[in-house]
């Protein structure tokens, strides 16, 4: 019986570990610095039916930006932690490409802004500029390409041509939360062909932020005042940048929210059982549990004698699974809350049972038999 005791409480902390583990990882994930603000930032991911120049773009962005409630309207290929990317190896001085990938984002002047994205040296990217000729790098970038010198004026080339940093900007999350950060460049939106003439766009997304706090509000103002300026012009999708950020932790918060259900099952199961147990116990010893307390035995005493047994069982649990989170390398202050769960309802579960037969009165029970 106290076998059975023992392993329900091992698997009870293990459910109660694994709730804890993932409630831990939500946490950072949750709290892990963007670099960026999504607060009040709307993205509109817009298709063309045709391809259409860089300029056409940056005019309906004008038009956007003359909606009442917006505060600015920037550019970009697609958004930020949306998943999509694209990469390239580059070199630097002429050497032969490196063995890390560097990640490009093509953005239009003032998208920094727009994101409240720090630029921390040199200057944003200005009207004129076109890629390839001109590109922002983060701090990632810097460190693995230019070891952590300041990137500012320096060069470095991919296959489509070579690019001068002109700023530094802060570190900010690419394709998703769990990932460390990437070497990231950001490009301008106009890009050259090798005869230097605009390549034409039917893909990019309308950044917006709002003088809102709920900026999905204006979200079909934006949609509508769009599909006026260009009905050939197609929204695809239409989210905050805060949803954006949100859907990154999705699987992390459904985990954490089952284990917290199926621990507090197990919990619940456990101190039944245990309760069960011990109350099982004092009906069949209320005779010599009579005998005892007629003959001088103090509460504390009695106590022992029903409850030690299975809160021993209880103690050699927890130990068990104490030992398997130990062996699987996580830090021990992330087991003493399974730990704390389990004996704080082992107690809970052995208080009725206990003072159930400290009450026990010895001279009615010897009568009895």
């Amino acid at each position: 019986m106290y076998v059975l005791i023992a392993t329900q409480v091992a698997f009870c902390f293990f459910v109660l570990f694994l709730a804890g583990l993932f409630s831990t990882t939500l946490n950072r994930l949750s709290k892990r610095p963007l670099g960026f603000s999504p607060a009040r930032v709307l993205t509109l991911e817009t298709t063309a039916r045709q391809a259409q120049s860089p300029v056409v773009w940056e005019q309906l962005a004008d038009q956007l930006r003359a909606t009442q409630g917006v505060e600015s309207v920037a550019l970009s290929r697609w958004p930020l932690l949306k998943g999509i990317t694209t990469n390239g190896f580059v070199s630097v001085n002429g050497a032969p490409p490196g063995p890390v990938l560097a990640y490009f984002l093509n953005v239009s002047p003032g998208w920094l802004g727009t994101m409240k994205l720090s630029l921390l040296d040199g200057r944003d990217l200005g009207p004129n500029d076109v890629a390839p000729g001109y590109a922002l790098v983060n701090e990632a970038f810097a460190r693995q390409y230019f070891e952590g010198e300041n990137p500012v004026g320096k060069t470095f080339s991919r296959t489509n041509g070579s690019f001068q940093v002109v700023g530094l900007v802060k570190d900010a999350p690419y394709r998703n939360l769990r990932e460390p950060t990437l070497p990231f460049a950001y490009v301008p939106l106009r890009t050259v062909d090798s005869a230097g003439a605009l390549e034409p766009m039917r893909n990019s997304t309308f950044v917006v932020r709002t003088t809102r706090e709920d900026a999905a509000a204006l979200a079909p103002v934006l949609r509508a005042a769009l599909m006026r300026a260009r009905p050939d012009f197609r929204v695809s999708d239409l989210r905050t940048q805060q949803a954006l950020v949100d859907a990154q932790t999705v699987r992390e918060r459904l985990l954490a929210m089952l284990a917290a259900f199926f621990a507090a099952v197990a919990v619940l199961l456990a101190a039944i059982g245990l309760y069960g147990v011990l109350d099982y116990s004092v009906l069949q010893r209320r005779r010599e549990i009579g005998i005892r307390l007629a003959i001088g035995s103090q509460g504390s005493g009695i106590a022992r004698l029903v409850a030690g047994e299975a809160l021993a069982a209880v103690v050699v649990g927890s130990a068990v699974g104490l030992g398997l989170g130990l062996a699987s390398g996580y830090y021990i202050g992330m087991l003493a809350v399974p730990m704390l769960a389990i004996l704080g309802s082992s107690v809970v579960a052995a208080l009725a049972p206990v003072l159930r037969a400290i009450r026990i009165d010895p001279i009615a029970m010897l009568r009895a038999e």
